[in-house]
Protein backbone atom coordinates (compact mmCIF):
# COMPACT_ATOMS: atom_id res chain seq x y z
CA UNK A 1 0.00 0.00 0.00
CA UNK A 2 1.39 3.34 -1.31
CA UNK A 3 0.65 6.76 -0.69
CA UNK A 4 1.31 9.17 -3.60
CA UNK A 5 1.60 13.30 -3.61
CA UNK A 6 2.51 15.11 -6.91
CA UNK A 7 3.62 18.48 -5.72
CA UNK A 8 3.55 21.27 -8.79
CA UNK A 9 4.11 18.68 -11.11
CA UNK A 10 4.27 19.95 -14.71
CA UNK A 11 5.07 18.05 -18.34
CA UNK A 12 6.01 20.33 -21.32
CA UNK A 13 6.44 18.26 -24.40
CA UNK A 14 9.63 18.62 -26.91
CA UNK A 15 7.05 20.38 -29.52
CA UNK A 16 6.02 22.90 -26.27
CA UNK A 17 2.42 21.40 -25.62
CA UNK A 18 1.80 22.02 -21.98
CA UNK A 19 0.10 18.31 -21.47
CA UNK A 20 0.12 18.61 -17.33
CA UNK A 21 0.35 22.29 -15.30
CA UNK A 22 1.27 22.71 -12.23
CA UNK A 23 -0.76 19.44 -10.46
CA UNK A 24 -1.26 18.83 -6.77
CA UNK A 25 -2.83 15.87 -5.77
CA UNK A 26 -2.10 13.12 -3.36
CA UNK A 27 -3.65 10.12 -3.09
CA UNK A 28 -4.37 8.34 0.18
CA UNK A 29 -2.91 4.97 1.31
CA UNK A 30 -5.96 2.35 0.35
CA UNK A 31 -7.68 5.14 -1.91
CA UNK A 32 -9.26 4.78 -5.21
CA UNK A 33 -8.26 7.70 -7.15
CA UNK A 34 -10.18 8.34 -10.40
CA UNK A 35 -8.36 10.86 -12.87
CA UNK A 36 -11.32 12.21 -15.01
CA UNK A 37 -11.42 14.35 -18.16
CA UNK A 38 -11.66 13.94 -22.06
CA UNK A 39 -9.35 12.62 -23.95
CA UNK A 40 -6.34 14.88 -24.49
CA UNK A 41 -6.18 16.06 -20.92
CA UNK A 42 -2.87 15.47 -19.26
CA UNK A 43 -4.79 12.47 -17.62
CA UNK A 44 -2.54 9.47 -18.71
CA UNK A 45 0.34 11.39 -18.81
CA UNK A 46 0.12 12.08 -15.33
CA UNK A 47 -0.34 7.83 -14.65
CA UNK A 48 2.78 7.63 -16.39
CA UNK A 49 4.65 9.94 -14.31
CA UNK A 50 3.43 8.28 -11.28
CA UNK A 51 4.87 5.11 -12.95
CA UNK A 52 8.33 6.69 -13.89
CA UNK A 53 7.59 6.05 -17.61
CA UNK A 54 7.52 10.06 -17.87
CA UNK A 55 10.07 12.22 -16.23
CA UNK A 56 8.35 15.61 -15.07
CA UNK A 57 9.63 18.65 -17.02
CA UNK A 58 9.57 20.45 -13.19
CA UNK A 59 7.49 19.80 -9.40
CA UNK A 60 8.04 16.16 -7.25
CA UNK A 61 6.18 13.09 -7.49
CA UNK A 62 6.39 11.71 -4.24
CA UNK A 63 6.08 7.89 -3.27
CA UNK A 64 5.46 7.30 0.81
CA UNK A 65 7.16 10.48 1.30
CA UNK A 66 9.80 9.38 -0.59
CA UNK A 67 11.05 12.08 -3.75
CA UNK A 68 10.38 9.41 -6.79
CA UNK A 69 11.82 11.43 -9.74
CA UNK A 70 14.59 9.80 -10.26
CA UNK A 71 13.58 6.20 -8.62
CA UNK A 72 13.38 3.63 -11.73
CA UNK A 73 10.01 1.79 -12.79
CA UNK A 74 11.02 -1.39 -11.68
CA UNK A 75 11.72 -0.39 -8.08
CA UNK A 76 8.43 1.42 -7.48
CA UNK A 77 6.40 -1.53 -6.51
CA UNK A 78 3.75 -0.77 -9.29
CA UNK A 79 1.66 -2.96 -11.48
CA UNK A 80 0.44 -1.10 -14.37
CA UNK A 81 -3.31 -2.34 -16.35
CA UNK A 82 -3.21 -1.18 -19.74
CA UNK A 83 -6.58 -0.41 -22.16
CA UNK A 84 -5.14 -2.94 -24.41
CA UNK A 85 -4.20 -5.75 -22.08
CA UNK A 86 -1.09 -5.80 -23.29
CA UNK A 87 -0.88 -9.65 -23.37
CA UNK A 88 1.98 -11.87 -24.62
CA UNK A 89 0.15 -13.66 -27.22
CA UNK A 90 2.25 -17.11 -27.15
CA UNK A 91 1.92 -17.78 -23.72
CA UNK A 92 -0.51 -19.08 -21.96
CA UNK A 93 -2.96 -17.58 -19.22
CA UNK A 94 -1.37 -19.14 -16.43
CA UNK A 95 2.46 -18.42 -17.88
CA UNK A 96 1.06 -14.42 -18.50
CA UNK A 97 -0.12 -14.20 -15.02
CA UNK A 98 3.16 -16.05 -13.68
CA UNK A 99 5.83 -13.88 -16.03
CA UNK A 100 6.49 -11.28 -12.98
CA UNK A 101 6.91 -13.63 -10.25
CA UNK A 102 9.26 -15.52 -13.09
CA UNK A 103 11.74 -12.39 -13.27
CA UNK A 104 11.25 -12.17 -9.78
CA UNK A 105 12.63 -15.40 -8.89
CA UNK A 106 10.04 -16.98 -7.36
CA UNK A 107 10.42 -20.66 -7.19
CA UNK A 108 7.66 -22.42 -9.38
CA UNK A 109 5.87 -24.28 -6.28
CA UNK A 110 4.46 -21.62 -4.55
CA UNK A 111 4.56 -19.49 -8.18
CA UNK A 112 2.08 -22.11 -9.10
CA UNK A 113 0.03 -21.46 -6.14
CA UNK A 114 0.11 -17.75 -6.33
CA UNK A 115 -1.37 -18.28 -9.97
CA UNK A 116 -4.35 -20.15 -9.43
CA UNK A 117 -5.45 -18.35 -6.39
CA UNK A 118 -5.50 -15.10 -8.30
CA UNK A 119 -7.00 -16.63 -11.56
CA UNK A 120 -9.56 -18.27 -9.22
CA UNK A 121 -10.07 -14.70 -7.54
CA UNK A 122 -11.00 -13.09 -10.93
CA UNK A 123 -13.20 -15.97 -12.27
CA UNK A 124 -10.49 -17.42 -15.18
CA UNK A 125 -9.29 -20.74 -13.27
CA UNK A 126 -10.53 -22.45 -15.99
CA UNK A 127 -9.01 -21.08 -19.13
CA UNK A 128 -5.08 -20.82 -17.65
CA UNK A 129 -3.97 -23.71 -20.25
CA UNK A 130 -5.30 -20.89 -23.26
CA UNK A 131 -3.58 -18.62 -25.22
CA UNK A 132 -5.01 -14.96 -25.09
CA UNK A 133 -6.03 -15.23 -28.60
CA UNK A 134 -8.86 -17.82 -27.61
CA UNK A 135 -10.42 -15.71 -25.22
CA UNK A 136 -13.51 -12.97 -25.28
CA UNK A 137 -12.21 -9.12 -23.99
CA UNK A 138 -13.63 -10.01 -20.74
CA UNK A 139 -11.40 -12.44 -20.39
CA UNK A 140 -8.45 -10.83 -21.56
CA UNK A 141 -8.73 -8.14 -19.41
CA UNK A 142 -9.17 -10.23 -16.32
CA UNK A 143 -5.67 -11.66 -16.72
CA UNK A 144 -4.11 -8.31 -17.60
CA UNK A 145 -5.64 -7.35 -14.17
CA UNK A 146 -4.16 -11.21 -12.73
CA UNK A 147 -0.85 -10.24 -13.72
CA UNK A 148 -0.80 -6.83 -12.17
CA UNK A 149 -2.51 -8.27 -8.69
CA UNK A 150 -0.14 -12.01 -8.50
CA UNK A 151 2.99 -9.22 -7.39
CA UNK A 152 1.37 -7.72 -4.87
CA UNK A 153 2.42 -4.09 -5.45
CA UNK A 154 1.81 -0.88 -3.36
CA UNK A 155 -0.28 0.44 -5.99
CA UNK A 156 -1.81 -0.12 -9.22
CA UNK A 157 -2.11 2.20 -12.61
CA UNK A 158 -4.80 1.68 -14.57
CA UNK A 159 -5.24 3.63 -17.56
CA UNK A 160 -8.80 2.89 -19.38
CA UNK A 161 -8.96 -0.28 -19.11
CA UNK A 162 -12.26 -1.20 -20.06
CA UNK A 163 -12.85 0.89 -22.84
CA UNK A 164 -12.40 -1.36 -25.67
CA UNK A 165 -15.37 -3.62 -24.18
CA UNK A 166 -19.22 -3.33 -24.81
CA UNK A 167 -21.24 -1.48 -22.21
CA UNK A 168 -22.75 -4.90 -20.69
CA UNK A 169 -19.54 -6.37 -19.89
CA UNK A 170 -17.71 -2.38 -18.50
CA UNK A 171 -21.06 -2.75 -16.01
CA UNK A 172 -19.75 -6.18 -14.80
CA UNK A 173 -15.77 -5.32 -14.93
CA UNK A 174 -16.29 -1.92 -13.19
CA UNK A 175 -18.29 -3.69 -10.01
CA UNK A 176 -15.77 -6.82 -9.61
CA UNK A 177 -12.56 -4.18 -10.43
CA UNK A 178 -13.91 -2.00 -7.17
CA UNK A 179 -14.55 -4.41 -4.96
CA UNK A 180 -11.06 -6.50 -5.83
CA UNK A 181 -9.32 -3.44 -5.27
CA UNK A 182 -11.14 -2.61 -2.05
CA UNK A 183 -10.68 -6.37 -0.79
CA UNK A 184 -6.89 -6.16 -1.17
CA UNK A 185 -6.36 -2.46 0.08
CA UNK A 186 -4.10 -1.13 -2.19
CA UNK A 187 -4.01 2.47 -3.22
CA UNK A 188 -4.99 2.89 -6.80
CA UNK A 189 -5.53 5.32 -9.80
CA UNK A 190 -7.95 5.13 -12.25
CA UNK A 191 -7.89 6.67 -15.53
CA UNK A 192 -10.91 7.05 -17.69
CA UNK A 193 -13.14 9.41 -19.77
CA UNK A 194 -16.42 7.88 -18.86
CA UNK A 195 -18.22 9.38 -15.89
CA UNK A 196 -20.41 6.35 -14.82
CA UNK A 197 -16.98 4.65 -13.94
CA UNK A 198 -15.64 7.40 -12.03
CA UNK A 199 -18.99 8.22 -10.30
CA UNK A 200 -19.56 4.72 -9.37
CA UNK A 201 -16.35 3.34 -8.56
CA UNK A 202 -14.08 6.19 -7.16
CA UNK A 203 -13.64 6.90 -3.85
CA UNK A 204 -12.28 10.59 -5.07
CA UNK A 205 -12.65 12.08 -8.15
CA UNK A 206 -9.97 14.18 -9.58
CA UNK A 207 -11.41 16.12 -13.38
CA UNK A 208 -8.95 17.50 -15.64
CA UNK A 209 -9.01 19.96 -18.22
CA UNK A 210 -6.47 20.73 -20.39
CA UNK A 211 -3.95 19.39 -17.71
CA UNK A 212 -5.20 21.77 -15.58
CA UNK A 213 -6.82 20.31 -12.45
CA UNK A 214 -10.17 21.70 -11.84
CA UNK A 215 -11.71 19.75 -9.17
CA UNK A 216 -10.96 17.27 -6.19
CA UNK A 217 -13.68 15.55 -3.89
CA UNK A 218 -15.68 12.56 -3.26
CA UNK A 219 -18.67 11.83 -6.56
CA UNK A 220 -21.08 13.27 -4.31
CA UNK A 221 -19.04 16.64 -3.61
CA UNK A 222 -17.80 17.23 -6.84
CA UNK A 223 -21.37 16.02 -8.76
CA UNK A 224 -23.23 18.35 -5.72
CA UNK A 225 -21.14 20.91 -5.33
CA UNK A 226 -18.96 21.17 -8.68
CA UNK A 227 -15.77 23.77 -8.07
CA UNK A 228 -16.30 25.66 -11.67
CA UNK A 229 -18.58 25.84 -14.72
CA UNK A 230 -16.35 23.19 -16.78
CA UNK A 231 -17.06 20.35 -13.76
CA UNK A 232 -20.86 21.06 -13.45
CA UNK A 233 -21.04 21.17 -17.67
CA UNK A 234 -19.03 17.51 -17.64
CA UNK A 235 -20.60 15.47 -15.16
CA UNK A 236 -24.08 14.84 -15.48
CA UNK A 237 -26.57 13.10 -17.96
CA UNK A 238 -28.41 15.22 -19.58
CA UNK A 239 -26.04 17.98 -18.85
CA UNK A 240 -26.63 20.95 -16.26
CA UNK A 241 -28.43 23.37 -17.89
CA UNK A 242 -25.86 26.65 -18.05
CA UNK A 243 -28.24 29.93 -17.96
CA UNK A 244 -27.26 33.58 -18.31
CA UNK A 245 -28.66 35.63 -15.49
CA UNK A 246 -29.06 39.27 -14.64
CA UNK A 247 -28.33 40.00 -10.42
CA UNK A 248 -30.75 42.81 -8.85
CA UNK A 249 -30.60 42.72 -4.52
CA UNK A 250 -33.61 43.76 -3.10
CA UNK A 251 -31.97 44.00 0.41
CA UNK A 252 -33.40 42.31 3.06
CA UNK A 253 -35.92 41.22 1.05
CA UNK A 254 -35.05 38.54 -1.91
CA UNK A 255 -32.29 38.46 -5.43
CA UNK A 256 -33.74 38.41 -8.38
CA UNK A 257 -32.35 36.57 -11.22
CA UNK A 258 -33.43 37.59 -14.33
CA UNK A 259 -33.40 35.30 -17.07
CA UNK A 260 -34.52 37.41 -20.31
CA UNK A 261 -38.39 38.06 -19.41
CA UNK A 262 -38.90 35.46 -16.29
CA UNK A 263 -37.18 35.78 -13.55
CA UNK A 264 -36.40 33.32 -10.05
CA UNK A 265 -36.22 34.87 -6.81
CA UNK A 266 -33.56 33.94 -4.20
CA UNK A 267 -34.54 34.58 -0.18
CA UNK A 268 -32.72 36.65 1.24
CA UNK A 269 -32.09 34.11 3.88
CA UNK A 270 -30.60 31.51 1.62
CA UNK A 271 -27.14 30.97 3.11
CA UNK A 272 -26.53 32.09 -0.75
CA UNK A 273 -28.19 34.88 -0.85
CA UNK A 274 -24.72 37.37 0.40
CA UNK A 275 -22.00 35.74 -1.85
CA UNK A 276 -24.17 36.22 -4.90
CA UNK A 277 -25.46 39.82 -3.52
CA UNK A 278 -21.90 40.86 -4.70
CA UNK A 279 -22.86 40.94 -8.36
CA UNK A 280 -25.64 42.91 -8.00
CA UNK A 281 -26.33 44.15 -11.41
CA UNK A 282 -23.74 41.82 -13.48
CA UNK A 283 -24.54 38.99 -15.35
CA UNK A 284 -23.70 35.15 -13.80
CA UNK A 285 -24.31 32.06 -14.99
CA UNK A 286 -26.51 29.56 -12.72
CA UNK A 287 -27.17 25.92 -13.12
CA UNK A 288 -29.89 24.00 -12.85
CA UNK A 289 -29.53 19.90 -13.17
CA UNK A 290 -32.94 18.67 -14.69
CA UNK A 291 -33.34 16.90 -11.37
CA UNK A 292 -34.36 20.23 -10.22
CA UNK A 293 -37.03 20.85 -12.62
CA UNK A 294 -40.76 19.60 -12.25
CA UNK A 295 -43.66 19.91 -14.56
CA UNK A 296 -46.55 21.64 -12.84
CA UNK A 297 -49.47 23.77 -13.40
CA UNK A 298 -49.69 27.26 -15.31
CA UNK A 299 -51.12 28.70 -12.50
CA UNK A 300 -48.87 26.90 -9.96
CA UNK A 301 -47.18 29.92 -7.45
CA UNK A 302 -43.64 29.53 -6.51
CA UNK A 303 -40.61 29.55 -8.19
CA UNK A 304 -41.61 28.67 -12.24
CA UNK A 305 -40.36 29.27 -15.48
CA UNK A 306 -42.76 29.15 -18.22
CA UNK A 307 -41.61 27.80 -21.31
CA UNK A 308 -42.79 25.99 -24.59
CA UNK A 309 -41.10 22.24 -26.00
CA UNK A 310 -38.82 22.38 -28.57
CA UNK A 311 -38.38 19.13 -28.55
CA UNK A 312 -38.38 15.68 -27.23
CA UNK A 313 -35.81 12.77 -26.26
CA UNK A 314 -37.30 8.98 -25.40
CA UNK A 315 -35.18 6.70 -23.53
CA UNK A 316 -37.50 4.11 -22.65
CA UNK A 317 -37.25 4.75 -19.18
CA UNK A 318 -38.18 8.40 -19.38
CA UNK A 319 -38.20 11.33 -21.69
CA UNK A 320 -36.15 14.70 -22.00
CA UNK A 321 -37.81 17.55 -22.50
CA UNK A 322 -36.37 20.55 -23.84
CA UNK A 323 -38.10 24.04 -23.53
CA UNK A 324 -37.44 27.14 -24.89
CA UNK A 325 -38.11 30.09 -21.91
CA UNK A 326 -36.78 32.91 -23.25
CA UNK A 327 -33.39 32.79 -21.69
CA UNK A 328 -29.82 32.44 -23.27
CA UNK A 329 -27.55 29.47 -22.07
CA UNK A 330 -23.77 29.44 -22.19
CA UNK A 331 -22.32 26.35 -24.18
CA UNK A 332 -18.85 25.27 -22.53
CA UNK A 333 -17.97 23.83 -26.30
CA UNK A 334 -14.35 22.25 -25.54
CA UNK A 335 -15.83 19.81 -23.13
CA UNK A 336 -14.27 16.98 -25.76
CA UNK A 337 -11.05 19.05 -26.74
CA UNK A 338 -7.50 18.34 -26.73
CA UNK A 339 -4.23 19.96 -25.25
CA UNK A 340 -2.51 19.35 -28.62
CA UNK A 341 -5.63 21.36 -30.31
CA UNK A 342 -4.74 24.59 -28.01
CA UNK A 343 -0.99 24.16 -27.97
CA UNK A 344 1.27 24.95 -30.87
CA UNK A 345 1.52 23.70 -34.34
CA UNK A 346 -1.66 22.66 -36.59
CA UNK A 347 -4.22 23.44 -33.66
CA UNK A 348 -2.92 27.08 -33.90
CA UNK A 349 -2.16 27.85 -37.51
CA UNK A 350 -6.05 26.59 -38.00
CA UNK A 351 -7.17 29.27 -35.28
CA UNK A 352 -5.42 31.87 -37.29
CA UNK A 353 -6.27 31.17 -40.66
CA UNK A 354 -10.14 31.45 -38.83
CA UNK A 355 -9.40 34.89 -37.92
CA UNK A 356 -7.95 35.60 -41.09
CA UNK A 357 -11.41 34.35 -43.00
CA UNK A 358 -13.10 36.20 -40.60
CA UNK A 359 -11.45 39.54 -40.94
CA UNK A 360 -11.72 38.89 -44.54
CA UNK A 361 -15.77 38.60 -44.18
CA UNK A 362 -15.90 42.29 -42.66
CA UNK A 363 -16.30 39.88 -38.54
CA UNK A 364 -13.94 40.54 -35.67
CA UNK A 365 -11.81 37.46 -34.58
CA UNK A 366 -13.38 35.30 -32.09
CA UNK A 367 -10.81 35.10 -29.79
CA UNK A 368 -10.36 37.77 -27.65
CA UNK A 369 -6.36 39.35 -27.15
CA UNK A 370 -5.18 36.96 -23.99
CA UNK A 371 -7.49 34.27 -24.87
CA UNK A 372 -4.80 31.21 -25.82
CA UNK A 373 -3.11 31.91 -22.52
CA UNK A 374 -6.48 31.95 -20.72
CA UNK A 375 -7.02 28.75 -22.42
CA UNK A 376 -3.71 26.75 -21.66
CA UNK A 377 -4.34 27.64 -18.08
CA UNK A 378 -8.10 26.07 -18.63
CA UNK A 379 -9.61 29.36 -17.55
CA UNK A 380 -11.39 31.66 -20.40
CA UNK A 381 -11.04 35.60 -18.99
CA UNK A 382 -14.91 35.77 -19.33
CA UNK A 383 -17.64 33.25 -19.77
CA UNK A 384 -20.29 35.62 -20.96
CA UNK A 385 -18.39 37.67 -23.12
CA UNK A 386 -15.14 35.64 -24.84
CA UNK A 387 -16.85 33.45 -27.34
CA UNK A 388 -13.23 32.15 -27.91
CA UNK A 389 -14.29 29.25 -25.66
CA UNK A 390 -17.86 29.73 -25.00
CA UNK A 391 -20.93 30.56 -27.02
CA UNK A 392 -24.45 31.92 -26.03
CA UNK A 393 -27.49 30.49 -27.90
CA UNK A 394 -30.90 29.87 -27.01
CA UNK A 395 -31.50 28.08 -23.90
CA UNK A 396 -32.64 24.79 -24.11
CA UNK A 397 -34.03 23.59 -20.52
CA UNK A 398 -33.71 20.23 -20.08
CA UNK A 399 -36.48 18.62 -18.18
CA UNK A 400 -37.05 15.18 -17.55
CA UNK A 401 -40.54 13.67 -18.03
CA UNK A 402 -42.40 10.13 -18.01
CA UNK A 403 -41.29 7.47 -20.58
CA UNK A 404 -43.85 8.78 -24.13
CA UNK A 405 -45.69 11.97 -22.36
CA UNK A 406 -48.39 13.35 -23.88
CA UNK A 407 -46.96 16.31 -24.93
CA UNK A 408 -45.17 17.11 -28.37
CA UNK A 409 -43.01 19.87 -29.66
CA UNK A 410 -44.71 23.00 -29.30
CA UNK A 411 -47.10 22.32 -26.22
CA UNK A 412 -46.59 24.89 -23.46
CA UNK A 413 -44.91 23.99 -19.93
CA UNK A 414 -44.12 25.51 -16.45
CA UNK A 415 -41.51 24.27 -14.64
CA UNK A 416 -40.80 24.41 -10.71
CA UNK A 417 -37.50 25.15 -9.78
CA UNK A 418 -35.95 23.95 -6.54
CA UNK A 419 -33.97 26.86 -5.50
CA UNK A 420 -31.75 25.22 -2.85
CA UNK A 421 -30.19 22.85 -6.11
CA UNK A 422 -29.24 25.63 -7.99
CA UNK A 423 -25.66 26.14 -8.89
CA UNK A 424 -24.00 30.07 -9.49
CA UNK A 425 -20.97 30.65 -11.16
CA UNK A 426 -18.99 33.70 -11.97
CA UNK A 427 -17.45 35.14 -15.48
CA UNK A 428 -14.34 33.65 -15.23
CA UNK A 429 -16.43 30.21 -14.46
CA UNK A 430 -15.44 29.97 -10.87
CA UNK A 431 -18.32 28.55 -8.48
CA UNK A 432 -19.60 31.75 -6.40
CA UNK A 433 -20.46 30.01 -2.88
CA UNK A 434 -19.93 30.49 0.90
CA UNK A 435 -17.80 27.72 3.03
CA UNK A 436 -16.10 25.35 1.24
CA UNK A 437 -17.57 22.20 1.21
Amino acid sequence: MTTVALKDVTKVFPDGTVAVDKINLDVNDGEFMVLLGPSGCGKSTVLRMVAGLEDPSSGAVLLDGELANDIPPRDRRIAMVFQDFALYPHMTVGDNIAFPLRLSGVEPVPRTERVADVASALGIGDVLGRKPSQLSGGQRQRVAMGRAIVRRPGLFLMDEPLSNLDSGLRAELRAEISALVRELGVSTIYVTHDQAEALTMADRVAIMRKGVLQDVGTPTQVYGRPATLYVAAFLGSPRMNLLEATVYVHLDRYIALNFGNQSLYLPWNDIRARAVAHYHGERIVVGMRAEALTPVAPDTPGDVLQGRIRYLEHHGHESLAYLDIGATAIIVDDLGGTVAEQGTGSGRRMRRLGQVMQRLAGRAPESAPGAEHAERNGRSSSVLSDPGRHHRRPAELAVRLAPYPAVTSGHPMAISVRMDALHFFDERGDRIDVGWR
